[in-house]
């Protein structure tokens, strides 16, 4: 099932590149708070920039501010035994989405993780983003923090956040095995106009919301008529997001990929690869971003539409995570990531030509496709169908 995204008038919506500018914006924003914080995230990690906001949200409960934090069971595995304890007896109600499950399991129930990054400030102030609670800097690139984006949103929009973030609260408390104690009504969002952006929050789940985010992909890049830019980290689309696509580009569309140019993850990064050539032969640009791991989930198309969020664009995301978007329709925002974009493309990423790919030792790319065709198999041992990949 899928719903039209709801645009709203009235909001402003703030570019945040990196977590050198989310967590600042984000820990201030927590320490200000004055009744109530929710925070859903799927990794939270015990290091400097995990334990800061530990203690920020620490000290908002010591305030007598509610303070709810909801982790992915996978993603922060760690955090139940580290960092839940110390937030728990400062008074912070923390539950875990998920928490049992089994490494080799392929069923699809085990599979569908939380992998929104979304936080709620007194009703009044939202993030959105891709950005998990984990130090920016990676060990194999010290120099350079993750490349990734979030958005602080105020506005009419907060109140679908705050819904969409209540509703998963009250499903996974009732789901508990131990009935968790009931926190206080938080106040009503916000829904004075803030600023002048129209913009969407877009959601995927396994009920109403299936192919939300997917069908706003689609229908913006069928619309496109003069450009696209996707930056992703993970990009393994199906079949219908990849003819949109080539039908954008045959319609003289100039379209750019930035993906993920360091190795994260062996398969997915393989996988990804067996669909260069094809995207190359339809004069579908794709650069590799190099200094670190690329972990963005953004768009811009023809500089009046963009999309900044937690959803890559592969069947994990588009078909079994929990994920959550926002979708602005304004020119200056668009312009702004427009920016942003370009200079990564240009001063960090190496772009990948077709007559070299093509003559890439046979052994890769005979691992390409067995990568492909093994994420293939294992998507359709979950039930979803890996022949629509």
């Amino acid at each position: 099932m899928t719903s039209r995204p709801a645009f709203l008038d009235g909001n402003r919506v703030t570019l945040l590149e990196t977590g050198q500018a989310y967590f600042p914006a984000l820990e201030q924003a927590i320490r200000a708070a004055q009744s109530d914080v929710i925070l859903e995230t799927y990794i939270f990690q015990d290091d400097r920039v995990g334990r800061q906001i530990v203690a920020a949200l620490a000290d908002a409960a010591a305030r007598n501010v509610q303070v709810r934090v909801l982790v992915d069971g996978f993603g922060s595995q760690a955090f139940v035994t580290s960092l839940m304890p110390h937030l728990q007896a400062a008074g912070v109600l923390v539950m875990v989405f998920r928490r049992e499950i089994r490494r080799l399991a392929l069923r699809r129930h085990r599979l569908r993780r939380l992998h929104r990054k979304l936080v709620l400030i007194d009703g009044k102030t939202a993030f959105v983003g891709g950005i998990n609670i984990i130090d920016d800097f990676d060990a194999t690139a010290p120099r350079h923090p993750r490349h990734d984006y979030a958005v602080r949103l105020e506005g009419p929009l907060v109140a679908q956040v705050q819904a969409s973030m209540e509703r998963l609260w009250r499903h996974v408390r009732w789901a508990q095995i131990r009935r968790r104690p009931r926190p206080a009504e938080p106040p009503p969002a916000a829904s004075t106009p803030a600023g002048q952006i129209r913009a969407a929050f877009v959601i995927r789940d396994n009920l109403r919301h299936r192919r939300d985010i997917e069908e706003s992909y689609l229908e913006a890049i069928r619309a496109a008529r003069r450009e696209i830019i996707l930056a992703n980290a993970y990009f393994l689309p199906g079949r219908r997001f990849r003819q949109a696509l080539v039908e954008a580009a045959r319609r003289g569309v100039r379209i750019t990929l930035l993906l993920q140019g360091r190795v994260e993850y062996v398969l997915q990064h393989y996988a990804t690869q067996a669909l260069y050539p094809h995207f190359l032969a339809h004069g579908i640009r794709i650069y590799e971003y190099m200094p670190s791991f690329l972990h963005a989930k953004v768009a811009v198309i023809d500089d009046q539409w963009a999309t900044v969020g937690s959803s890559n664009i592969d069947p994990f995301s588009l078909l079994l995570a929990r994920e959550a978007n926002v979708v602005i329709a304004d020119q200056g925002f668009a312009r702004a990531l427009h920016a942003r974009l370009k200079i990564a493309i240009q001063t960090d990423a190496i772009p990948l030509r077709a007559q070299e790919w093509e003559r890439r030792p046979l052994v890769a790319r005979v691992a390409s496709w067995a990568a492909y065709s093994l994420v293939r198999f294992a998507l359709g041992l979950t039930g979803y169908g890996g022949r629509n990949l």
